[in-house]
């Protein structure tokens, strides 16, 4: 009982298959599989060979019967060649057997009178047939190479039987039936041979050597001007195909697109002009011909261009039209060696389309530059302009900064889509663009100047203010700035661009006229661009002087009172002369000025001479044309002393040796001076003073002005300048106003060092500062 528990609690295992047996049973079954798949594979093989062997025989006997079948046009060829030699050597016999028995006959009498010979008649007779019969072998001939479109062969025998028969191309006798039949037969096959010729030339898939053929044989059916106009029609046909299959990329190469165009319509003029040449040869009537249909493919050219090409506002569309000019005149030049001279044609052509897309960028130019507020953070970490502008960056405000970098990435970004033959042709186009856009930047700085403007253009840039240049660190960093985009960054971004002009291989030929009109561009460009500067710094300088002179009540404080009396004014002229206090005002301005210069313009020595020295000619300028100041001096019931002349005399050498003192000697300085003085003169002579005997040797003004200079300096005047300058300004209303930096005293070293260190030589050039009317 225990054990079949146990049977029933453990099944039989007898159902179990071994390892063993399942290996070889699935073994057996594998090793089927293989045996009958390379079984069938190798009669795939077999088969394939069968295969690979059955084309090879019959490739074999094609190739041998295509043989065959070409040796047997050829045979035919030559028989028929030589059957039409024959047929022409037997109508030349019956020819001239005619002309012998014509001349028998002659010669025999009067042929209406005698009685012929039958045999003769005969003999005539059976001659005239057989003619008749050899022109309607040749027109069967001309026929069966007309069907199989034979021309050449028919060309050839349509020309040996005009040899033959004269009368066959011309009007000729017609009085004969049957000649004027066989010609109107002859012609008109000439024409179907014609039709087939144009056919041919016409077919869009026509080979270049087959289109010569088929030229060649119309010349030689007497179809010159037909056969020149189907060489232009099947160029142009060709042309306009390539030109159809490349439209459709222009949109992905919008900037380059126009040199592939290029190269695809002056290769198909330069092929057609050498084909025209090889085939009609010099021939005027068809060179005139291909001009003419040459300048019609550059206008279809040029109108590609302008309607494919991006709009003319984006920045590459300057590229694009650089592009165009570059390539088409490049491949114009080298056609001229074929006799066509098409770059006067392309240039007046594209003038108006360069000329748009100029104006259209610098006017988007002119908003990007002007517009402080879109700054592209990314342009302003570029490299080349980084470094020179960012030195002028104050503390208080970037946006001075920004706008210049912003400035000059424009200018930079406009230059780059220039290629030399563009610089070439539009470069003082460009030019004078680029220094209205410059001046119109400087209106914008001008604006950021404290002061009303007296320029009436500037209201379009009203609002427009986004940095207000308070202090006098700024004015002067914008004075910088403005200074080095005109001095170094504009010059260096143009003449790197004008220098690969100058360059360029594609200008050998006409290099000596480019490199003087260039030369002369740039220096009137150079001029442009100085000029609005100038307005620049005449206006800083205009109001700088002008918050000097005038006071905050509006109070004159540079006046003629102070030269009627001496009272109120610390003069000893038997001790220690001195300028007056307005002047020794100024000495101390301009060294507080000079001072803050040194700082912000670090480096800059030649705008700080520039500023300084044009500071100093408004001073006198401003003297000079202020009438109210010189009413007094007219007014009778002033009375005028002569120390009076003495101390303004002495305030003009003491002006004039500033300017020489510090290194940047005016000769405007000293004429306006000049002028003053003598102005002075006689006013003071008109009113009973005499200058002989009131005014000492120029020589002591000039000693006194450079002791005067000398004892402010190193304060040894015996007084205390400071409580002189102090005491003045409060005689005077505050005269003289304060600035962004701690004034210095007269006598302080480290000024005295700061002031002269703007003393670096002569200027460049001495009336560089002039104005126009000096």
């Amino acid at each position: 009982m225990e054990s079949s528990e146990e049977d029933d609690d453990f099944p039989s295992i007898e159902s179990i298959t071994s390892q063993s047996k399942i290996d070889s049973s699935y073994q057996s079954h594998t090793e089927k599989g293989i045996r009958k798949v390379c079984c069938e594979l190798l009669d795939l093989k077999d088969a394939v060979e069968n295969l690979c062997g059955n084309m090879q025989t019959k490739y074999l006997a094609f190739s041998r019967m295509s043989e065959e079948v070409v040796e047997m046009e050829h045979e035919l060829v030559e028989l028929r060649k030589h059957i039409s030699a024959q047929g022409i050597l037997v109508q030349d016999l019956m020819t001239g057997v005619c002309r012998e028995l014509e001349e028998w006959n002659s010669a025999n009498g009067n042929i209406g009178d005698c009685q012929q010979d039958p045999q003769v008649d005969e003999l005539q007779s059976s001659l005239l047939s057989d003619a008749d019969n050899q022109e309607a072998i040749f027109l069967e001939n001309i026929d069966v190479l007309l069907a199989e479109h034979k021309v050449e062969e028919a060309v050839e025998a349509l020309e040996a039987e005009e040899k033959n028969f004269p009368e066959l191309k011309g009007p000729g006798d017609t009085s004969s039936m049957e000649l004027s039949s066989y010609r109107s037969a002859f012609l008109k096959r000439k024409s179907m041979l014609e039709d087939q010729l144009i056919e041919i030339t016409e077919q869009p898939l026509v080979s270049i050597l087959e289109l010569k053929k088929a030229l060649s044989a119309l010349i030689k059916l007497g179809k010159g001007p037909l056969a020149h106009q189907l060489l232009l029609k099947s160029y142009g046909s060709r042309l306009q195909k390539s030109i159809e299959l490349f439209l459709p990329s222009c949109s992905v190469y919008p900037k380059t697109f126009p040199a592939t165009l290029s190269r695809l319509v002056f290769s198909i003029i330069s092929v057609t002009t050498k084909e025209s040449g090889l085939i009609f040869g010099d021939n005027p009537v068809y060179t005139n011909r291909v001009v003419q249909w040459v300048e019609w493919e550059i206008e279809y050219f040029v109108r590609l261009v302008k309607e494919n090409a991006p709009s003319s506002e984006k920045l590459f569309a300057l590229g694009t039209a650089s592009n165009c000019v570059q390539a088409s005149l490049t491949y114009s030049s080298m056609l001229e060696s074929q006799g066509l001279k098409l770059s006067k044609l392309l240039l007046v052509l594209l003038r108006p389309y360069i000329e748009e897309v100029l104006e259209l960028n610098f006017r988007w130019a002119r908003r990007a530059a002007l517009d402080v507020t879109e700054i592209n953070e990314s342009s302003l970490l570029s490299p080349r302009s980084v470094s020179p502008l960012s030195a002028f960056a104050t503390l208080s405000d970037s946006v001075l900064v920004d706008s210049g970098m912003k400035f000059m990435d424009i200018i930079e970004d406009i230059l780059a889509q220039l290629t030399p033959m563009a610089v070439l042709h539009f470069g003082a186009n460009v030019l004078t663009r680029i220094s209205q856009l410059f001046d119109k930047y400087m209106d914008m700085l001008i604006k950021s100047l404290p002061g009303p403007s007296d320029d009436d253009n500037l209201t379009e840039l009203k609002e427009v203010i986004h940095f207000r240049a308070e202090t006098d660190s700024e004015q002067l960093a914008l004075l910088g700035l403005a200074f080095t985009i005109l001095d170094e960054l504009l010059p260096l971004a143009v003449i790197k661009v004008w220098c690969l002009t100058n360059e360029s291989k594609e200008l050998e030929s006409e290099n000596i006229v480019p490199n003087a009109s260039i030369t002369a561009e740039l220096k009137e460009w150079k001029r442009s661009l100085q000029h609005s500067f100038d307005k620049l710094r005449d206006h800083f300088c205009r109001q700088y002087v002008l918050t000097f002179i005038y006071s905050r009540q509006g109070k004159t404080r540079l006046n003629a009172l102070i030269y009627l009396s001496g009272e109120g004014v610390d003069l000893y002229w038997d001790s220690d002369p001195l300028p007056s206090l307005p002047f020794q005002a100024l000495f101390s301005k301009l060294q507080q000025l000079a001072t803050v210069a040194g700082d912000v313009l670090l480096g800059k020595e030649k705008i700080q001479k520039i500023l300084l020295a044009r500071l100093t000619e408004t001073v006198v300028m401003w003297l000079s044309e202020e009438q109210e100041f010189w009413d007094v001096f007219e007014d009778e019931s002033v009375p005028l002393k002569p120390l009076g002349l003495q101390q303004l005399i002495l305030d003009m050498h003491f002006t004039v040796e500033i300017a020489c003192f510090a290194g940047y000697p005016s000769r405007h300085v000293h004429q306006i001076a000049s002028a003053i003085i003598a102005r002075a003169i006689r006013t003071f002579s008109a009113r009973g003073i005499d200058p002989q005997s009131a005014l000492p040797e120029d020589e002591w003004f000039v000693e006194t002005a450079r002791t005067a200079i000398n004892k402010l300096l190193l304060g040894t005047s015996g007084s205390d300048t400071s409580e002189i300058d102090e005491d003045h300004i409060t005689i005077h209303d505050e005269m003289v106003s304060g600035s962004d930096e701690t004034a210095s005293s007269l006598s302080s070293i480290e000024s005295f060092k700061s002031f002269a260190s703007a003393n670096m030589g002569e200027l460049d050039s001495p009336v560089y500062f002039n104005d126009p009317e000096g």
